[in-house]
């Protein structure tokens, strides 16, 4: 995985070189839809409320529809308590490069499978700083969430309704700077946690209902969702620019029917309806109305030492733009268009012998354009470009086949994963050339560069390997390798890569762990004052470890260089240091765990490849384009947890 990022308050996931709408994402057991169509919009999510997250790589439009070419990536809530039992935490945490200042408040229960949780966080952090641009100014954010759910676990089953709420108020990045030294400018205190224009206003609503009922040999499986995302960009503190205002619906029924004779088979219905809204003065995408459903089947079967299993989905989305007429022109037509599509997949796992496993599957995907790829048309302040859609694109249509294999045995763990992903109609966003920039006409905004949505065919290959030794209970070594090779075929030279491509990547990491859930015994010792210590560590620090990791990521020389798209982005290491400790009172209780985290230790300056900050303005004193990544970054966090 990777993530596109903006500074240090905004990303979205990328999976083997694809993001954006090629990733669906699933919280609270529904699909999250805001605005994430857009270069500098994330997800929103507050991280305080995810008990575990799931990746699931490859095509996955079988259980997830369109959207899911690319892969899921599941946020699971945090665990209800079990029967009988309350519990409630505190956490917090200090961040060094940004000021960045954390809470989090969480109260929940279970009496007699009666259960609820509740969570408030608040977040909020002036600019970020490295070496070369010092502060930037326009990174700082505040980001406010609150959640509950209350429910029934019952013998047949359970049903909870979750509430949640999210603000994120994140300034938005210009890059302005002056002429002789290059410094970046700003009005007032670049440290504030104020906002400063421009800024963004995200309001994300959220109601799900999620019901799984035991009905025969099987559980039903239901579950909607109504979302209300409200993106707003105030170019002052006072005037609106842009205003987004989207309402969503997801369902989802699914009958899983309990293993028979080595059978698990899974039948369903799911899809969601939209609703979008211009509420602002100015313009990029037009209203629109989206209908989509979906219907599907899947099922396993083991044999022996194979386990099969593949399935089958059929799609139909309904897609109608609004007409939008602004100073007497056309700013948007009414177009509708209608999009169907048949997937599948087949895969199969081979239990070679008790350490090793071999994985194959080959999938259909499929992603119908989004109404920022079709109908765009207008300044996208946030990433400081004119977007220009195109109705006639047709959908992506890809063929990815994955082979792997997994080892696993007492002293080592490793898996090599190979993928080949042939995409039909790839849909990105290329910048215009100089002869194409007469239209559209733009008076008053000349000074903003052009894109326009196109595609063409692609093939992405690549691998991941990863390994994990433990020589010793105490000690783990890991290292990681992942690289993605992503080409646009029969196409010139400069058009030969596709954009937003992550660079090869190698990390490494070394820990070792003291004391682990009370185990006292991970060394005998030799004498006395070592005894003492282990008695110190047993009975005060519980779960204590020091890790050190290094991320490695190589020059990225594959890049969209047509039009000056993209730039090549030469290769940097991060260092990082980690520690933690559970604290124990003398009754053997948690007090609280406690956390130092050193990243980027000797404060790299570096751009990401997927920094949408790296074509940000120039530094004529240095020579330097774009905005680099937060420097060196030391992180404090404590959470005092309480059960009754």
């Amino acid at each position: 995985m990777a993530q596109i990022t903006t500074g240090s308050g905004i990303s979205k996931p990328v999976i083997r070189g694809l993001g954006y709408n090629r990733i669906v994402t699933i919280a609270d057991g529904v699909r999250q839809e805001g605005q994430q169509w857009g270069d500098e919009h994330g997800l929103e999510l507050d991280g305080a409320s995810i008990g575990q997250v799931e990746i699931l790589k490859g095509p996955a439009s079988l259980m997830y529809g369109s959207d899911a070419m690319a892969g899921v990536v599941i946020f699971h809530p945090e665990a209800i308590d079990p029967d009988d039992q309350m519990s409630a935490s505190f956490g917090t945490e200090y961040q060094t490069n940004s000021g960045l200042i954390n809470y989090t408040l969480r109260f929940g229960g279970n009496k007699n499978g009666f259960v609820w949780n509740g969570r408030y966080s608040d977040k909020f952090a002036h600019a970020y700083h490295n070496k070369y641009d010092g502060y930037v100014p326009g990174s700082q954010f505040h980001e406010r969430a609150a959640k509950g759910l209350i429910g029934l676990n019952k013998d047949w089953g359970f049903s909870h309704l979750t509430f949640g709420y999210y603000h994120l108020t994140p300034s938005m990045i210009e890059g302005e700077r002056d002429e002789v030294t290059g410094d970046l400018l700003y009005n007032g205190n670049v440290k504030t946690y104020n906002r400063t224009p421009p800024f963004q206003q995200i309001h994300h609503y959220k109601a799900v209902l999620d019901n799984s009922i035991a009905i025969g040999n099987g559980l039903l499986k239901a579950i909607v969702g109504y979302q209300h995302n409200r993106r707003q960009e105030y170019e002052d503190a006072d005037e609106v620019a842009l205003d987004f205002l989207l309402h969503t619906v997801t369902y989802d029924a699914r009958y899983v029917m309990n293993e028979q004779r080595g059978w698990r088979v899974t039948g369903g219905i799911g899809g969601m309806f939209q609703r979008s809204l211009n509420k602002g003065e100015e313009f990029l995408i037009p209203a629109y109305r989206l209908f989509d459903i979906g219907v599907y089947v899947t099922g396993s079967k083991t044999l022996n030492r194979w386990t099969i299993s593949g399935g089958l989905r059929f799609d139909n989305r309904h897609l109608h733009s609004f007409q939008l007429i602004a100073d007497d022109e056309e700013r948007f037509p009414d177009f509708t268009r209608n999009f169907n599509a048949l997937t599948g997949s087949l895969g199969a796992v081979f239990n070679a012998n008790r350490h090793l496993n071999i994985r194959a599957n080959v999938a259909r995907g499929f992603r119908a354009p989004n109404l920022s790829e079709l109908g765009s048309n207008g300044v996208h302040e946030g990433s400081l470009r004119y977007e220009m859609g195109n109705q006639d694109l047709k959908p992506e249509h890809s063929w990815q086949s994955d082979l792997g294999f997994d080892y696993n045995s007492r002293y080592l763990s490793a898996e090599l994963s190979l993928f080949l992903n042939r995409i039909d109609n790839y849909i990105y966003a290329a910048a215009l050339s100089s002869s194409e920039t007469a239209t559209p006409s733009l008076p008053s905004e000349n000074h903003y560069r052009r894109f326009r949505y196109t595609q063409g065919d692609a093939l992405l290959k690549g691998f991941e390997a990863g390994v994990d030794i433990h020589p010793i209970h105490q000690l783990h070594l890991g290292a990681t390798y992942s690289m993605v090779d992503a080409r646009q075929l029969n196409q010139p030279p400069e058009m030969r890569y596709l954009p937003l491509t992550p660079a090869p990547r190698l990390t490494g990491e070394i820990k070792w762990e003291f004391t682990h859930n009370g185990d006292h015994h991970r060394t005998i010792p030799h004498h006395a004052g070592e005894s003492k210590r282990h008695h110190i560590l047993g009975h005060i620090f519980d779960n204590a470890f020091v890790a050190f990791s290094v991320e490695h990521y190589f020059r990225q020389n594959h890049y969209y260089m047509a039009d000056d798209t993209e730039t090549s982005t030469p290769a940097f290491t991060l260092l990082n240091l980690s520690a933690g400790t559970d604290i124990l009172l003398n009754n053997g209780r948690k007090l609280c765990e406690l956390y130092l985290i050193a990243d980027n230790l000797l404060d790299c300056a570096y751009q990401s490849h997927l920094s949408r900050l790296k074509y940000i303005g120039f530094n004529q004193a240095s020579g330097r384009r774009g905005i680099y990544n937060p420097g060196r970054n030391i992180t404090v966090k404590l959470i005092f947890p309480l059960q009754f």
